[in-house]
């Protein structure tokens, strides 16, 4: 896997992070539990660092997706897509060798081997 499907994994878990601690009913049940939800600032100062470090190009993709679904890029397990579950055809898993970033040609979500 590449340096930046890492920092796009790793971009899409604070994005998450960040939402749920915006979001009141979540962060009231969050701290119910004994969770103290401090720390926002720190988390968008973050991610602006590490959406740095990823190309434009594919940053404004991830975005674009994450905008759409809660979450824009996905592992592939077995040979489905976890986003929509359909069934990759056969030909996507040989272009997966060469490490590419890959693409569900049903929902559009960015995927990746783990």
């Amino acid at each position: 896997m590449k340096e930046e499907h890492r920092l796009l994994i790793a971009l899409q878990d604070l994005d998450i992070m960040i939402k749920e601690a915006k979001d009141t009913s979540t962060s009231k049940e969050l701290e119910s539990m004994g969770f103290k939800l401090t720390g926002l600032n720190e988390l968008q100062e973050a991610r602006k660092k590490l959406a740095s470090k990823i190309p434009p190009a594919l940053l404004q993709r991830y975005e674009k997706l994450a905008k759409h679904y809660r979450m824009g890029i996905l592992p592939v397990t077995g040979d489905l897509c976890l986003g929509c579950f359909v069934k990759l055809p056969t030909s996507f898993f040989s272009a997966a060798h060469s490490h590419e970033l890959l693409v569900c040609e049903n929902c559009g979500r960015m995927l990746y081997i783990p």
